[in-house]
């Protein structure tokens, strides 16, 4: 794909996640919980067991490889001049393009990647993944949370993020599994086979490829981080590079932590806790509260009964039921867009 071609695209990107801003952290939530309904009754009230390939990480992971030849693509391909209507002085690089993870079906996942302004030799890596499933890591992460950029109002013309992640780290944002924003297949089969097994392993292999692409990130501190479902996508890659490091005591992307933000762990831990928190903080009367304890195990017998406990608080009732409260921080004032277009905060 062509520099010019690749710079167009992101911030076509962009300008689509623009008039979303303010709705995408529920969007993804939304589907998120869609997500969590259709796959809720294969799992237990104490949460999805650790059976298959995660219950014995090492045998199967351990034959993975630390090397992989990158065969195509290269770095200055990927480099980024600059974005279509960037601010001036910006003093970092960016780039993105494509890996191929793997040949015969392929199989290749997009990635943005920005480095830090300020010393970028001395700064770590971090990996960072958008959950959904299916919510693009450049589109949400990158353009509307910690990315370096954020689009003005005039639709066509970008400004610096004071707040971006690239002021203290080097940010690969990569777009996974393939059929999310520009990531894809050649086998379209594919798409209808993704799951967390397949996402950690093509996300390795490409983080070996990428380590070729960029040798001076080899040894370097490397961090995974997320939201959402990522909180499942996040200790699942590292799980596959420690069990490699295991089989084979060596690890090609010094893996020192991972992080994550709002994470979806199973349905236990999160939707119990959630709709708890909300009654212990009076937005959920007690009549609400025992209605739905009444009626959900938050295991796979729930039913029906509970879906119509929990419905006042579900995405699309949330406002009509606790008023003008942003649910992932009850105290703060909430950006509240009339019907003319302008916004106001809610404080």
């Amino acid at each position: 794909m062509g520099r010019s071609l690749i710079s167009y695209c992101i911030l076509l990107a962009f300008l689509l996640a623009a008039p979303l801003t303010n709705a995408s952290a529920l969007d993804q939530a939304a589907l998120l919980r869609q997500f969590i309904r259709s796959r809720s009754r294969g799992q237990s009230a104490d949460g999805p067991a650790e059976t298959g390939p995660w219950a014995d990480p090492a045998s199967s992971f351990g034959h993975l490889p630390t090397y992989c030849k990158e065969s195509k693509g290269s770095r200055e391909a990927d480099r980024i001049t600059a974005l279509p209507g960037q601010p001036p002085r910006v003093n970092f690089e960016q780039y993105a393009g494509y890996v191929t993870v793997d040949e015969e079906h392929g199989r290749a996942l997009f990635y943005y990647f920005v480095e830090s302004p300020y010393d970028a030799a001395s700064k770590p890596l971090v990996l960072w993944l958008n959950g959904g499933p299916g919510c693009s890591s450049l589109g949400a992460g990158a353009m509307e949370e910690l990315g370096p950029f954020r689009v003005n109002p005039d639709g066509k013309t970008l400004s610096r993020n004071r707040h971006a992640w690239n002021n203290v780290a080097n940010v690969i944002f990569l777009e996974s599994p393939a059929g999310v924003g520009f990531s894809y297949s050649n086998t379209s089969s594919d798409y209808g086979k993704s799951g967390d097994l397949r996402t950690a392993v093509d996300s390795y292999v490409f983080l070996l490829h990428w380590l070729e692409r960029f040798p001076e990130y080899k040894g370097r501190d490397f961090y995974i981080a997320g939201e959402s479902y990522a909180g499942h996508y996040v200790p699942e890659l590292a799980t596959v590079i420690v069990a490699v490091r295991k089989h084979t005591g060596k690890d090609p992307t010094n893996l020192k932590g991972i992080f994550v933000g709002n994470p979806f762990l199973d349905n236990y831990k999160n939707e119990k806790g959630s709709l708890e928190f909300l009654w212990n903080h009076g937005v959920m009367s007690d009549e609400m509260w025992a209605d739905i304890t009444k009626h959900c195990s938050f295991g796979p017998s729930d039913g029906v009964s509970c879906e119509e406990a929990k419905s006042p608080f579900n995405q699309r009732n949330f406002f009509t039921t606790a008023g003008q409260i942003d649910p992932y921080n009850i105290y703060a004032p909430i950006c509240i867009q009339a019907p003319n277009g302008t916004t106001y905060s809610s404080g």
